[in-house]
């Protein structure tokens, strides 16, 4: 799995961890008995775990229920919902339009005609998926471009596209909105939709190098901040925070609290494999804000584990306290 945290006000990577990962220093020489045969371990074809995958950057996975931050983004910055405590007219069971197939929620969950705030805080699918279908695919596809979906990211390393489709079915818009279908989305995109907002609907371009120094350590070159986009107004990123903030305190993801801390969050158990046989990736993306109101740290988290019991796999079960950690570990460098 990976880790990416980011600082919301500038974009500035804080950490980026990939695992699992390889030490560079046994295959940086040119022995044939040593170097050589590290470089063959380390190659997919002969290690499935791929060590040499950048997962936070160049891996793409189905982002599962975190996504459903983006289209309760777009559903607000769209008119179709007000706030976060409206009713939403939303059926259950909910036939997905053109279909006669039902849209399930993950257990017997409090959906009917749920606010969006209720929505978020058990996670229901037919709220989202209704949603994306009634906003259409082309407000979709656009709220999710503003968030950075759609192009590849140089910070400066390279990181992969994240895909929201276009020219789909209304329900495989359904099926997009609640993070499945083609839907596809790297640890760190899936940052920067936690990044922008907590950073009150700005987007920062996501930077890996503060400075370059001369060996004397005078200043070459020094990054300045550079926002990407505006996603959201900071009226509907305080909605989606007050959201975000009850699933954490009160939701899916309570394992990510930090005591006399506002942690907001969106736990994901995302699809995978054909008709969902492989086990699911568990995400949670999450921020942490400060008593002045700053937030120092957002975080995407994702976990594969082939090897773990399928009903043990969550979001908030193993991906919220690694988040939890991370942004631990930024506020008390803070201090």
């Amino acid at each position: 799995g990976s880790v990416v945290a980011l600082e919301p006000s500038t974009g500035k990577i804080l950490a980026l961890a990939s695992y699992p990962s390889y030490d560079p220093s046994t295959i940086a020489g040119n022995s044939l008995e040593t170097d050589s045969k590290a470089w063959e371990k380390l190659q997919k074809t002969n290690n499935p775990d791929d060590p040499m995958l950048n997962r936070a950057l160049r891996e793409v996975y189905p982002p599962g229920s975190t996504f459903k931050v983006v289209t309760a983004a777009a559903a607000l910055e769209h008119g179709l919902v007000e706030d976060a405590d409206t009713k939403t007219d939303t059926p259950l069971p909910y036939i997905m339009e053109g279909t006669t197939t039902e849209l399930k929620n993950e257990g017997n969950l409090p959906c009917e005609d749920a606010t969006l705030r209720e929505a978020l805080r058990v996670s229901c699918n037919t709220v989202f998926g209704k949603l994306g279908t009634d906003l259409g695919n082309d407000k979709m596809l656009e709220t999710a471009k503003k968030f950075g979906f759609g192009e590849e990211h140089f910070t400066p390393v390279r990181s992969s596209a994240s895909l929201f489709d276009k020219d789909m079915e209304p329900s495989q818009v359904a099926l997009s909105s609640i993070g499945q279908y083609n839907t596809a989305a790297t640890p760190l995109q899936m940052a920067m939709v936690a990044a922008a907002v907590a950073n009150n609907g700005t987007l920062m371009k996501p930077y890996m190098v503060d400075e370059l120094q001369t060996p004397g350590l005078d200043t070459i070159e020094k990054t300045d901040p550079e926002k990407l986009s505006e996603p959201v107004s900071p009226e509907n990123a305080q909605i989606l925070q007050s959201m975000m903030e009850t699933v954490v305190n009160d939701g899916t993801g309570t394992n990510a609290k930090i005591d006399g801390v506002t942690v907001g969050g969106k736990t994901g158990t995302a699809q995978h494999g054909e008709n969902n046989s492989k086990n699911p990736y568990a995400w949670f993306i999450s921020y942490a804000k400060t008593d002045d109101g700053s937030a120092p740290v957002a975080v995407a988290v994702v976990v594969e584990d082939e090897n773990a019991v399928r009903d043990d796999i969550s979001g908030g079960g193993l991906a919220a306290p690694i988040a939890k950690s991370v942004m631990e570990a930024v506020l008390k460098s803070k201090q």
